[in-house]
């Protein structure tokens, strides 16, 4: 599997349309050398630009989810599309992460189940996503995280239960706390004995910069690919049976004694 994660730059100075203009083109671009991609969390709007949430919330199937269901079979890609402040038809905001197939089909949509700030911030404007959602793909299965959920190994360990062989975790992750952004998304890999696919975000969000360096981490924890801070493309080959074999040798999620819910499929 081939797959590009765009650490997109999220600047102050630029538009909501010019950012999903820019970042529909980027997608675009990976045409022939992809088969899957992925964008970061909140690109549209940055992740710590909290006062920007309610102006900038789109229902599901708003400007962005158009706009990406487009780039995505103009690329013929899988696409995570990273995620979006969602307004549903309540009012009710969400940090929701959208997912296409190589047709522009919708193939998943994930409501991020932990959210950050404590006592302010995300974790008082938007609501709670209750369900772990899983992909199926022709070759393996993707299982959807986002940010600060990669603290949370039990939300893994049921993604793997519903099958997840390759986990995917678009992320606005604060350049202060880097070391832990890398750390948890090798101990994923490692625990699951899946692929990690964490795609964040370059520039500064709010006056708080970000971390960058996007990573792919295999079943053994080793890294196939880092991003430095910049804005960049990182593109990384990977074979998704390798998750099997790793498995298969190294028996250790048999062992486990403590179950979690299976997600929905």
């Amino acid at each position: 599997m081939r797959a590009s994660l765009i650490q997109i730059a999220v600047s102050e100075d630029e538009s909501v349309g010019s950012r999903r203009k820019r970042a529909a083109a980027l997608v675009r671009e990976q045409a022939g050398s992809a088969d899957l991609v992925v964008l970061p969390e909140l690109w549209t709007t940055g992740a710590f630009a909290y006062e920007q949430f309610g102006a900038e919330a789109e229902p599901l199937r708003g400007p962005t989810y158009e706009a990406m269901a487009e780039a995505a079979a103009d690329a013929g890609v899988w696409l995570h599309a990273g995620s979006i402040p969602e307004r549903d038809a309540e009012g009710g905001l969400y940090n929701t992460s959208l997912v296409f197939s190589p047709s522009g089909e919708p193939a998943a949509s994930y409501r991020k189940i932990h959210r950050f700030g404590f006592d302010k911030g995300e974790a008082v404007l938007m609501g709670a996503g209750r369900e772990l959602v899983t992909v199926r793909l022709p070759s393996t299965t993707l299982g959807l995280a986002t940010c600060y959920d990669l603290r949370f190994p039990e939300l893994f360990r049921g993604l793997v239960d519903g099958g997840a062989e390759v986990l995917v975790i678009p992320a606005g992750w604060p350049e202060r706390r880097r070391e832990h952004w890398t750390l948890l998304a090798r101990a994923r890999a490692v625990e699951n004995q899946a692929f990690v696919l964490a795609c964040g975000t370059a520039g500064t969000h709010a006056g708080v910069p970000q971390a960058g360096h996007s990573i792919v981490v295999d079943p053994w924890g080793e890294v196939l690919g880092e991003a430095g801070a910049g804005e960049e493309v990182l593109r990384v080959s990977f074979d998704a049976g390798k998750v099997g074999v790793t498995r298969e040798q190294f028996p250790a999620l048999k062992d486990r004694v403590l179950g979690v819910a299976a997600p929905r499929r």
